[in-house]
């Protein structure tokens, strides 16, 4: 254990001082250490100890605060750590907000790797950070946040508790597409038995990422159980059209429920651009030349627009192509695929297994060649 201290007196008289500090504020606690020990002071101070928010300077809170970690490390008690980073985290965000969040951190890292209480703090620490808007120095990605409770992993509900958290602050800190995923990661973990629970959450999700102009790989929503549970619902078929259908259906779909699509915050042009794009994808799978006189008829585009679509297309990065604007062609090297299924993951497979089998051929002709040159060398010896 790594225990801070922060103030050079015994315990007795750091509680004492303590005490009288806070009884000076005005706080209702007696100067007197308790009969019952260590633990009913840390309880009664914590308790009082958001009387010096708004009655002392930010280096004087620093210290009171990291005075109480010093003996917090020692307690390890979890109702007194959950109460105390309660009051950090109420404390006012504009003035004690880097205060907050670096006491915050001293008491995370004060407690043992295999203690549970240290998914308690950091979910304190998620929340102080990001209204701090310094989520960055506790959040790097979900796979680091995935390994950083390894000895002592959190229950599901609580997991699920932290990537709504992490969800909202990260929106706040203007990472949407980091918010994203921890949305999908988020609806990983519910099951058919409590895929229900989720439902507001997979709407959410499903918004967001259509929204999300730099989103257009979508299938893997279709995969996630809440999102499952919503099939047979407008919101299921308009994701479904995103997934693998193409512009006209978007078309047909928004006419008939024009004032849903509104309703969900979408805007109609938005929609439009990224099924256009997606639609080009599709037409593009397995093409190696399409028309500016194609791609203006299946994009429902005047003349001049094509060639501008064509640039945004390809700014994308989802098409790999080459605009040949004399030739009235578009010449397409690559593309992505809206959607990776069975027959895709078994053309992988193959290909994959022709690699290897070749690489192998030319290992053993390698081999063959090295040999054959050894033995020339001996024979000229």
């Amino acid at each position: 254990m790594n225990v801070p201290v922060f103030i050079d007196i015994n315990q007795d008289e750091q509680v004492e001082e303590l005490r009288a500090y806070f009884k000076s504020l005005g706080a209702d606690i007696s100067e007197e250490k308790s009969e019952l020990g260590l633990e009913d002071d840390l309880q009664k101070i914590i308790g009082v100890c958001d009387v010096c928010f708004n009655s002392a300077a930010e280096s004087d809170v620093e210290g009171i605060m990291n005075g109480i970690v010093s003996m917090l490390a020692l307690i390890t008690k979890e109702e007194l750590i959950i109460s105390f980073c309660e009051k950090l985290s109420k404390a006012p965000t504009q003035q004690l907000g880097m205060v907050c969040l670096k006491v915050l951190w001293f008491l995370f890292m004060s407690l043992d790797d295999n203690s549970s209480m240290r998914f308690q703090v950091y979910y304190y620490l998620v929340g102080v950070a990001g209204r701090t808007h310094q989520l960055h120095t506790v959040y790097k990605d979900m796979a680091t946040t995935k390994t950083m409770f390894n000895k002592a992993p959190p229950s599901s509900d609580q997991v699920q508790k932290l990537y709504r958290l992490l969800h909202e602050m990260l929106l706040l800190n203007g990472k949407s597409d980091d918010a994203s995923r921890v949305m999908v990661e988020l609806l990983g973990t519910y099951t058919t038995e409590n895929a229900s629970q989720a439902r507001e959450e997979a709407q959410r999700c499903i918004i967001a990422s259509l929204a999300d102009p730099n989103t257009f790989l979508l299938d893997h929503l279709l995969q996630l159980k809440p999102v499952k549970f919503l099939e047979g619902e407008l919101i299921h078929q308009l994701l479904s059209i995103f997934v693998g259908e193409k512009l006209d259906a978007y078309i047909k779909f928004y006419q008939q429920q024009k004032e849903f699509v509104n309703g969900l915050g979408l805007k109609h042009e938005d929609n439009l651009r990224k099924m256009k794009l997606l639609s080009f994808m599709q037409m593009a799978e397995n093409r190696s030349e399409i028309t500016f006189a194609e791609v203006k008829d299946s994009m429902q585009l005047n003349e001049n627009e094509v060639e501008e679509f064509l640039i945004d297309v390809i700014k994308t990065r989802l098409v790999r192509a080459k605009i040949s604007q004399g030739d009235g062609v578009v010449y397409v090297s690559s593309t992505m695929h809206r959607t990776f299924g069975t027959g895709d993951w078994q053309q992988l497979h193959s290909l994959l297994l022709g690699w290897k089998t070749n690489l192998h051929s030319i290992k053993e002709h390698m081999a063959h060649i090295a040999s054959t040159q050894v033995e020339l060398m001996h024979k000229k010896n």
